[in-house]
């Protein structure tokens, strides 16, 4: 067995490295960039090398610089993890050719795997069921087009390169398909430096089914069962869990050994995942494998009781697999939901800021976390901390949030627990978005396919709500409390409270805080300070108010006859407050504060967030339609559209194809008509 390896990736997938190899008793060297110097993944490793600049390519994708730090530190093999290098034949050689080991699978099935074409020709050859569609190297668009005209639509666009749900588009009707061709093939090119694409059959509410296999050097090849990728948002995985809901043992067995028969035609060593795609009659077809650990790959741990970090270490020093197929049995459900930083009622923009505050619920990490047969309830795996930053180069993961039950009907429902304890200041989260998801009829039914989301938009995208009385209490409280001045000699002092305390009569004090709903009106929320206690009112509502109790965020009240807890977190003048398993975020309007300010001049239309410009659409001079397209911006591994916010005239472009773009910077000087 290894003493030492590099992890050759960052943030949570090398934090998930480093924990088995410190279980297993193997030192780890880490890689980072200037941006990640005081990351989570540099402070667990053993040691840490800078590599390069923020920039992936200038760092994390140097694979010769990350074989000579493995050399020079003493490893004896590199991790790749997933993402950057973790699927590049060539660095997989040259780290072999080194003379070191490379955790992951040989080169060879990296290339025959690589491209989604030449991987569909060779499963025809294994037997294994494909999708109709063309995988050629014709890639002339009119050629193609005519492809998808005799698959019949809607057709499914890929890049032949690609992963992760980029380069990817469903095309509904004929006459869209060349623009949704050249999008395809410019994420492809911006993505993975390759814009050939394949076309393929497009099926109506499919599900996402994966085998996870593992093999060694020894001709052993097993499956560790499935994963339900269902849930998904632009083909890129929201929610995981395993085992699928409703699989019989028959199909699974089927889709198990299709998985084993693809990895056994390529040669296949080490953790690789096949993805299949399935129809609600019980039909499968190969999609694509990934030639890599997952990022979903703890639901398999924990219905499996294994630790695939230490069986892919063990195979890459060259022994055998732990455990044969007969001995891999399924305990109890897992679930995995990703949380991630951003804003799902805003088109799933990214938010970018820094992490002020993370609560997250009582959990193991990156273990199973057994309890005598079981693993742990909850487990979230993540690789930032609280005042860690979320950068615009990397992925916006917070954390993974996985729960096992001894059933579905449990898992879910200490995962909607779980989330309700999720506390995060400091920018958008999707935390909110998961709860109403998991807590929805479809999935709790286990109704699912892939346009699951986009199907129950209503409820999963509910229209902005009024703040409840008891939420503006908590925040209302909470400000108050945080005016009063204590004095060391006598905290009863009245002349140290800022609470509105008069010697005589009642004094009344009104508060302003406003969220999407209240608009500019805000909420306009009267506190009363009287002989007899407090008061409150707000929206035509008037209840008597009592503080119990106050410790740091966390707050006691009673309103009425009705006694309310919850936490309150002040970033600046929001408000965030948490309860009921609800996640309120109130600003707060002090008229003190915003004394003569005025209105910015508009006219321009603004970067939603930072990023690439990879189009420009519009021109000086043109006049435009409402709605109509007029910039594309890149920004973690997604394209935003920026439109017309009605007809009207662009004045002037103020950037260009490949310019790099702050938050809210001006795009294009805009004049309605």
């Amino acid at each position: 067995m290894f003493t030492k390896i590099l992890i050759a990736n960052r943030g949570e997938i090398a934090c998930r490295v480093a924990a088995t190899a410190r279980r297993m008793g193997i030192r780890t060297v880490a890689v980072y960039s200037e941006a990640d110097a005081g990351s989570k993944h540099v402070a667990v490793c053993d040691e840490a090398v800078l590599i390069g600049p923020a920039a992936a390519k200038d760092s994390y994708l140097r694979g010769q610089k990350i074989i000579e730090v493995a050399k020079a530190t003493g490893a004896q093999a590199i991790h790749p993890g997933y993402g950057f290098l973790s699927e590049n034949a060539e660095f997989a050689e040259a780290v072999q050719a080194a003379g070191l080991a490379f955790i992951g699978p040989p080169g060879s099935s990296m290339r025959a795997m690589g491209s989604k074409s030449a991987a569909k020709q060779l499963m025809e050859g294994a037997n294994v069921p494909l999708v109709p569609g063309y995988h050629g190297d014709n890639q002339e668009p009119a050629f193609l087009r005519e492809q998808a005209d005799r698959i019949g639509y809607p057709v499914l666009l890929k890049a032949s390169a690609g992963g992760g749900g980029k380069g990817m588009r469903v095309v509904e009707r004929s006459e869209d398909f060349e623009a949704a061709l050249a999008s395809c093939k410019r994420e492809a090119i911006s993505s993975f430096g390759d814009d050939k694409v394949l076309v393929e059959k497009y099926l109506i509410r499919p599900r996402h089914i994966e085998i996870q296999v593992f093999a060694d050097s020894h001709g052993n090849c097993v499956y560790l069962h499935e994963r339900d990728c269902s849930v998904q948002r632009r083909h890129q995985k929201v929610l995981e869990e395993a085992p699928a809901p409703g699989m019989t043992q028959d199909r699974r067995a089927a889709m198990g050994e299709a998985a084993v028969n693809a990895a056994r035609a390529v040669g296949y060593v080490g953790a690789g995942t096949v993805e299949f795609i399935a129809n609600q009659d019980g039909s499968f077809y190969f999609m694509e494998m990934n030639t890599r650990l997952q990022v979903e790959h703890p639901v398999t741990e924990m219905i499996t009781g294994t630790d695939l970090v230490e069986w892919q270490l063990r195979v890459a020093a060259g022994q055998p697999l732990p455990k044969k197929q007969h001995e891999l049995a399924i305990h109890g459900h897992a679930v995995q939901a990703r949380g991630y930083a951003g804003n799902p009622e805003k088109g799933f923009l990214p938010s970018i800021g820094t992490l002020r505050h993370m609560d997250t619920p009582a959990a193991v990490e990156f273990e199973l976390g057994a309890i005598g047969a079981n693993p742990a309830a909850v487990r979230v795996d993540s690789g930032v901390r609280e005042g860690d930053a979320i950068s615009p180069f990397y992925d916006p993961m917070i954390a993974k949030l996985i729960v096992w039950g001894a059933d579905r009907t449990q898992a879910l429902a200490r995962l909607s627990q779980a989330l309700a304890e999720f506390q995060i200041v400091g920018l958008a989260t999707n935390i909110a978005f998961l709860k109403r998801l998991v807590e929805g009829e479809a999935f709790s039914t286990a109704d699912l396919d892939t346009g699951l989301i986009e199907r129950h938009g209503a409820t999963l995208f509910p229209a902005p709500a009024a703040a409840p009385l008891g939420a503006l209490a908590l925040a209302a409280l909470a400000l108050s409390s945080g005016e009063t001045v204590r004095s060391a000699a006598n905290p009863a002092d009245p002349w140290t409270q800022g609470r509105g305390w008069r010697m005589n009569g009642a004094s009344r004090r009104v508060l302003t805080y406003s969220d999407e709903f209240s608009g500019a009106e805000g909420y306009k929320v009267g506190l009363t300070y009287g002989s007899n206690g407090w008061e409150i009112d707000a929206g035509g509502e008037r209840r008597r108010l009592e503080l119990v109790r106050h410790e740091g965020a966390e707050l006691t009240i009673r309103l009425g006859d009705t006694s309310l807890h919850g936490s309150v977190r002040r970033d600046g003048e929001l408000f965030h407050v948490f309860t009921g398993g609800r996640h309120y975020t109130l600003a707060y309007n002090d008229p003190m504060a915003h004394a003569g300010e005025v209105e910015s001049p508009g006219g321009r239309l603004t970067a939603p967030m930072p990023g690439k410009v990879v189009a420009v659409l519009a021109s000086s001079g043109k006049k435009v339609k409402k709605g109509e397209p007029l910039v594309i911006m890149e920004a973690m591994k997604m394209e935003h559209t920026i439109s017309a916010p009605s007809d009207g005239l662009v004045e002037e472009v103020l950037y260009q194809v490949g310019d790099q773009v702050a938050d809210g910077a001006p795009l294009l000087a805009f004049k309605a008509a």
